[in-house]
């Protein structure tokens, strides 16, 4: 499959990039194979399923914590060990 090189298209492969914290490239071949799957053949249609895509991430979203989310809550220290160092 050839890239897609539509402005709106890429913004919302950006968006979902965003929001699953995986790169662009990621983002896009996710949507591509989408399309794949879906057939679409012209741009419009492309831009709906990356459209469709990015909906269902936004939902997801509330239900699941992204990796960064998980990383902070992980980095978070318990208020009463601040100082507290272990040694191997």
């Amino acid at each position: 499959m050839y890239p897609i090189n539509d402005r709106q298209y890429l913004k919302i492969c950006a968006e979902i990039a965003k929001i699953m914290s995986i790169s662009l490239s990621s983002a896009k071949k996710k949507v591509e194979i989408q399309i794949a799957k879906e057939g679409s053949k012209t741009i419009q249609e492309k831009i709906q399923v990356a459209q469709n895509l990015l909906e269902i991430c936004e939902e997801n979203e509330g239900e699941k914590l992204s990796s960064s989310r998980i990383l902070d809550k992980l980095m978070e220290t318990m208020n009463d060990e601040d100082n507290f160092l272990t040694e191997d």
